[in-house]
């Protein structure tokens, strides 16, 4: 038996007294060892345990990349507390959605983050606690410094835990406002380590204790892997990689800007070197392969240490692929389509020296099944009847607060309980995954989710725009971007109102990646005869206009 009675603090405990010395965590060029990591933790915990925070207590992290980061998650942990995951990018409301939707206690930010933490909080009664990471910004009014919690208070002693407490993934689904996945720590060991041991043949442990033996020997052996996720911490991608490479003894490097920087990335492979570089496709590719490619600014790295390149959450071209072999011909590159709601769901591996072949064609592990969306039984594999991916193995309890969307996405067919996020699939009779799209208007920008009528009703409240609808277009890049098509209202400055003006106004409600990178302007928006949008329509206008856009 796995140890399913314990957390991750319990796991990660282990770990720190196996491996005190051995680096845990690199940002940017702070470099903290699993002693620093637990002992900041512990301190933290108790300053938690002062202030209330026990048993299910959401502790929200509005955070850039840092190593306060991982230590208030760690600190969480210790004291069985739930946390959540604040996107930085996110206005006042929008952090105030998740603070209120996940009941969240405490809220631990940024100091050039406190005015809208300080926003947000005020509309979230049931924050009582704020802490601000020090960044050179003025200490904000009712909150207490991090650091201060740290040097103020004793580690706090270990506990008994359970691998049933709780960890919140906020995602922005398909509803316009973000979702509060839940995992329990059982189900995302299952979901995370299992894999990792199994790929490199290794007995699966069966105490806390074996964890952290097992990650020593794996780092004595020099087997223990140094990986980079490309992707921030707020993202479940960067931390759930975070946690699976800390039980097999690595190393988590991030990146310490707080913008993308493809030649941070690459002297962060040379400086530590990376085995492992996690990316969201082409949103991160495209600068990433810019940055090696020759002519002027190209710099050349050494990329001998990398192994795997692995990438989810959004398309990763061939072509692009093609090039990161070209920079690194050992590496195998591992194109996943996965979801806070599990997976993978489909897997694409091109090993070193063969071709990438097209782009987005996947292979389903044993676990996926396509589902009937009339009568949800699985299809066989070879059938061209267009259904809904599905997997089965450890996946989330559901949503937070949302029975009705838990239902949907996480079914029980003849028993057996599947995830099912909504992208439509055929699987052939080998196995090959062919992708049909969402069966929501839920646009994938980079990695990011957008949903269309949040983006309309901000464009609609411009006194200029009479109607509008938002779809996706494609982008080299991100794979898919915002375009808005739109009517001018009857408003005196209407005709002269820009794209610019337009995608300004949007941006100042809504964080930046939701706003259109396009406007098209168009005589009348087209409905169906019950009122609502036509997106197949709109698809139509985007993909035909050749003007009217704005970049």
């Amino acid at each position: 038996m796995m140890p399913l009675s314990d957390n991750w603090a319990t796991l990660w405990e282990s770990l720190a007294d196996a491996q005190p010395d051995h680096v845990a965590v690199v940002v940017g060029n702070v470099h903290v060892r699993w002693s620093e990591l637990d002992d900041t933790a512990a301190r933290l915990a108790t300053a938690f345990s002062v202030n209330g925070v026990t048993t299910h207590t959401r502790v929200a992290q509005l955070l850039f990349n840092c190593p306060e980061y991982l230590q208030t998650v760690y600190a969480a942990f210790k004291q069985r507390a739930v946390p959540v995951n604040v996107n930085y990018r996110y206005l006042p409301a929008e952090i105030a959605h998740v603070l209120t939707d996940s009941n969240a206690e405490v809220l631990v930010f940024h100091g050039s983050l406190a005015e809208r933490a300080a926003a947000a909080a005020a509309i979230s009664p049931q924050v009582r606690l704020l802490v601000q990471v020090d960044d050179g910004q003025p200490l904000l009014a009712g909150a207490v410094w991090f650091h201060d919690l740290i040097t103020a208070n004793e580690p706090a002693e270990r506990i008994e835990r359970s691998g049933d407490d709780l960890l919140f993934l906020y995602t922005g689904g398909t509803t316009g406002l973000p979702k509060g996945v839940i995992w329990s720590h059982v189900d995302l060991f299952g979901a995370l380590a299992f894999t990792g041991y199994v790929s490199a043949g290794l007995d699966l442990p069966n105490t806390a204790a074996e964890v952290g033996a097992t990650a020593a020997g794996l780092n004595a052996a020099g087997r223990s892997p140094v990986n980079l996720c490309a992707p921030p911490l707020i993202h479940g991608t960067a931390l759930f990689l975070a946690i699976s490479a800390f039980v097999m003894g690595g190393t988590v490097v991030l990146l310490g800007e707080r913008r993308f920087n493809a030649r941070e990335l690459w002297r962060l492979v040379e400086r530590e070197h990376v085995t492992q570089l996690s990316i969201v496709g082409d949103a991160f590719a495209v600068p990433m392969v810019d940055a090696l490619q020759s002519g002027a600014g190209a710099t050349t790295y050494d990329l001998s240490s990398l192994q795997r390149v692995v990438s989810t959450g959004a398309t990763l071209s061939s072509k692009h692929k093609r090039a990161l072999q070209s920079a690194a011909p050992q590496i195998t590159i591992i194109d996943m389509i996965g979801a806070s709601e599990g997976g993978p769901y489909a897997v694409n591996m091109t090993l070193p020296g063969s071709d990438p072949g097209d782009t987005a064609v996947f292979m389903a592990p044993p676990n996926a099944v396509v589902l009937d969306d009339q009568y949800w039984q699985p299809l066989p594999r070879g059938s061209q009847q267009p259904g809904v991916l599905a997997v089965s193995g450890p996946m989330p309890l559901g949503y937070h607060n949302d029975p009705d969307k838990t239902a949907t996405t996480f079914r029980v067919v003849d028993g057996e309980r599947f995830s099912v996020p909504g992208d439509y699939a055929t699987i052939d009779a080998d196995g090959t995954v062919h992708l049909l799209g969402r069966g929501s208007v839920c646009i994938n920008t980079g990695g990011e989710k957008v949903y269309p009528e949040e983006v309309e009703v901000a464009a609609r409240s411009h006194p200029a725009i009479g109607d509008c609808v938002v779809v996706a277009t494609p982008d080299p890049r991100l794979g898919s971007s915002v375009t808005l098509i739109a009517s001018r209202s009857g408003h005196p400055d209407a005709a002269t109102t820009t794209a610019a003006e337009v995608i300004d106004h949007i941006r100042a409600r809504l964080a930046s990646y939701k706003a259109p990178r396009q406007v098209i302007f168009i005589d009348a928006v087209y409905r169906s005869p019950s009122g609502k949008a036509d997106y197949t329509w709109a698809r139509d206008v985007a993909t035909a206009a050749a003007v009217g856009s704005y970049e």
